[in-house]
C-alpha cells in the first residue's frame, strides 16, 4: 500500500496508514468469525480497514470511496442535510431544499440528524431475504470516535453466527457479511435504527445492475425485484447519464481495462457511457492540468480518448503522474 500511495503523496494527498482495527487473534465469540473472516469477501478482515474514516474527526463528515469510483457531479444534498444542525438560520435552507429532493430509497423519511448515508447491493442477496448488505464503495458519515469504537467492540466480541450473521440477526451470511458490507448494516439497521438513510443507488454509487433475478434480453426484464418490490423496480441502467453523482466500476468492470462496452445492451450502454466520462475526466486532467500531450492510443479514440491502444488490459496506457 505504501508504495502505491506515494503517488498521491507527490500530488499532495494526505495519507493516512491505516491497520486492522482488530487483530484476527483476538476476535473472541465461538471462533467462527475469528476463522473465516479473512477469505471473507473480497479482502478478509482488511476489509475492516475502512472504518478509519470514522476516526478523521478534524472533518465534520466524510466520504469513503472505493478507488474504482468516479465523481461525476458534487454531494452537496448529503452535506447540506448532514451539517443541518451546525448552519446559521439562513444556510437552513439549502438543507431544506435537499431534504425535498434527495432520492430516498423507497420514499423513507429523513430523521432529523443523520450519521450516515449508504447505498445497498441487492445482488448479493435474493429478494427475500430481510437483511440487505450495505455496497462497500460509498459511505458518507459523520466521523466519531465514540461510533469507531463501538466498531471495535463489535468485532472484537466476535458475535457472528454461521446461520445468522451478525448479532444471529440475519446480517449474514452473504458475499462480504463478516466484513464491511455486513458490519454496517447490523450497525445502522440493528444497533442505531433511523440514523442513517439508503440513497438511490442509481444515482450514488452507480453500477448498472440488473434490478431483477432473471435475464435482461432485448431491454425486456425478467424474474423478480431484487429489492423485494412487488411490481415494479427501477432500472439503473436506464438512469440518464447526467443524473448520476457517483458511478463505482464493479459490473462494468475497470477503465483501465480497455473494455468499450459497444454491444448495444442495455447493460452496456450505460457503462459505455461512464467509461467514456472517467477517459474524458483523465484527458482533463492531464492536457489541462499537466500540460501534457494528447494520448497517443488509437483504439476506439471516441471513447478511450487515446488513452488504449487496443481491447483489454495489456492495451491501456497508464498513466504517468509529474514532478510537481
Amino acid at each position: 500500500a505504501k508504495s502505491c500511495s506515494s503517488i498521491l503523496q507527490e500530488l499532495n494527498y494526505v495519507i493516512i496508514e491505516g491497520v486492522d482495527p482488530v487483530s484476527v487473534q483476538d476476535i473472541q465469540g465461538d471462533g467462527f468469525l475469528r476463522e473465516k473472516v479473512v477469505k471473507n469477501g473480497c479482502c478478509g478482515e482488511k476489509e475492516f480497514i475502512k472504518l478509519h474514516a470514522y476516526t478523521i474527526v478534524q472533518h465534520p463528515v466524510v466520504v469513503h470511496l472505493d478507488l474504482d469510483v468516479l465523481v461525476l457531479q458534487p454531494l452537496d444534498d448529503l452535506f447540506d442535510i448532514m451539517l443541518e444542525e451546525e448552519k446559521e438560520e439562513e444556510e437552513d435552507d439549502a438543507a431544506e431544499e435537499a431534504r425535498k429532493k434527495l432520492p430516498v430509497m423507497f420514499q423513507a423519511s429523513i430523521p432529523d440528524k443523520v450519521d450516515a448515508f449508504f447505498t445497498r447491493d441487492y445482488n448479493m442477496v435474493m429478494p427475500h431475504s430481510k437483511r440487505k448488505p450495505v455496497q462497500g464503495g460509498f459511505l458518507a458519515l459523520r466521523p466519531s470516535m465514540e461510533t469507531y469504537n463501538e466498531f471495535v467492540n463489535i468485532i472484537r466480541t466476535g458475535h457472528y453466527t454461521k446461520g445468522g450473521g451478525w448479532g444471529d440477526l440475519g446480517f449474514g451470511p452473504f458475499y462480504g457479511s463478516m466484513t464491511f458490507q455486513g458490519i454496517i448494516p447490523y450497525y445502522y439497521d440493528a444497533l442505531h435504527p433511523n440514523t442513517a438513510v439508503e440513497v438511490s443507488r442509481c444515482i450514488y454509487n452507480q453500477m448498472c445492475d440488473n434490478p431483477r433475478t432473471g435475464r435482461t434480453v432485448n431491454d425486456i426484464v425478467s424474474g423478480d425485484c431484487r429489492t423485494g418490490e412487488k411490481d415494479t423496480c427501477e432500472d439503473c441502467r436506464e438512469r440518464p447519464m447526467e443524473d448520476v453523482k457517483t458511478a463505482h466500476f464493479t459490473l462494468c468492470q475497470k477503465p483501465w481495462e480497455c473494455l468499450p462496452h459497444d454491444g448495444g445492451r442495455i447493460q452496456e450502454r450505460l457503462c459505455k457511457q461512464l467509461i467514456t466520462e472517467w477517459f474524458r475526466v483523465r484527458k482533463d486532467l492531464e492536457v489541462n492540468t499537466w500540460n501534457k500531450e494528447e494520448g497517443v492510443g488509437m483504439f476506439k479514440k471516441d471513447i478511450f480518448h487515446g488513452y488504449c491502444t487496443s481491447h483489454g488490459k495489456k492495451g491501456y496506457i497508464p498513466m504517468e503522474v509529474p514532478r510537481l
